[in-house]
């Protein structure tokens, strides 16, 4: 039987009361409730090969993508307060004289073309101060993407989950200066900065090979204006589950909160790792957000839904009076004034 053991980043403070780090088995980190969550082969087959998707033809006709809207002049100027999706779970935020970039995958995955185009050319994105890598599946921790970003923002830091610096060594060739947090964890931006970083907890799950299995740590974002205490969320990927009425009890209400809705048929593989759309709107009521911007849907064919599908549940919900938060849903590109969402 594996020995158990609890993990933290020494040099980090501690938000939580009474957290003592997050809980391994062995080399695996545990999921949400301090349970190991191991996805097997025999569901991939199931999915791939054994079962076939009631919506496939539906699926094959559904041709919608994001719409696009140029932003090379916004990211070169970062304009102040300013929010752009970039596709996927991509972010680009400019907030009090901060640049951060999340999980940003700014090319085709393998085997897996995007859908819309990136609506800026990844060379645009300089000036980057925080890098912000919430898990390592390759939709959100790119390896090519990592060694540009790198090169051309030879100042940038990495924050990102315990495990993260031997995983961008390994994969990306290369070591950007990189800190790494558990759950409830603080990240050291230093004593005067304007925006506060926190590490938060997701049910999800890390494999990138064969032998690294839940090997690195995976989790959500929150960044905090520190004159104002307003509240920027990022889900990265995660399932439904009870940190979210924690993340609330902790910092809540939220005022923006960017949650996924794809990638969530068939069930059975996918509800352990993903949200759909009405599991989205209720964790944002959990949050008692004031703003929802949806992610990860629309720019690479994951699951079995219809592209469009994922956006049209959340509007349904939206329009049957079931969301409590302003939903928004912007062109990728399409620049959002983060002060203005009151």
């Amino acid at each position: 039987m594996p020995t158990s053991h609890r993990v933290r980043n020494e040099k980090l403070r501690i938000i939580r009361s009474r957290y003592e780090g997050n809980l391994m088995i062995g080399r695996e980190f545990t999921n949400v409730g301090e349970e190991l969550y191991e996805p097997t082969f025999s569901n991939v087959l199931r999915w791939k090969f054994l079962t076939k998707n009631p919506q496939a033809q539906e699926k094959k006709q559904d041709t919608w993508a994001p719409a696009v809207q140029p932003c090379t002049e916004v990211i070169r100027q970062r304009l102040p307060d300013t929010l752009i999706w970039l596709g996927h779970a991509s972010f680009w935020l400019c907030w009090n004289g901060l640049t951060f970039l999340f999980d940003p995958v700014l090319f085709d995955l393998p085997l897996i073309k995007r859908r819309h185009a990136l609506p800026c050319a990844p060379t645009d994105l300089t000036g980057i101060n925080y890098l912000l890598l919430s898990h390592g599946h390759r939709d959100h921790l790119d390896d090519d993407s990592i060694r540009l970003l790198a090169r051309q923002n030879p100042k940038m830091q990495v924050l990102g989950p315990l495990g993260a610096a031997k995983l961008l060594k390994r994969t990306a060739g290369m070591l950007p200066p990189t800190q790494e947090a558990g759950w409830w964890q603080q990240f050291d931006l230093g004593p005067d900065a304007p925006i506060e970083v926190f590490y938060l907890p997701a049910a999800h799950w890390h494999r990138r090979g064969i032998g690294d299995l839940n090997t690195v740590l995976w989790g959500s974002f929150l960044l905090r204006e520190v004159a104002t205490g307003r509240t920027l969320y990022f889900g990265g990927d995660s399932a439904e589950g009870p940190h979210f009425y924690q993340i609330e009890e902790q910092f809540g209400p939220l005022d923006i909160v960017l949650l996924p809705i794809g990638a969530y048929k068939p069930a059975f593989m996918m509800n352990r790792s993903h949200m759909n759309p009405h599991e989205a709107a209720k964790v944002s009521n959990q949050l008692r957000a004031g703003h929802l911007i949806p992610m990860h849907y629309g720019t690479y064919d994951l699951s079995d839904e219809p592209a469009s599908e994922p956006l049209r549940l959340l509007e349904q919900i939206v329009s049957e009076g079931w969301l409590s938060a302003e939903l928004h849903v912007p062109a990728a590109g399409e620049p959002l004034n983060v002060a203005e969402m009151e």
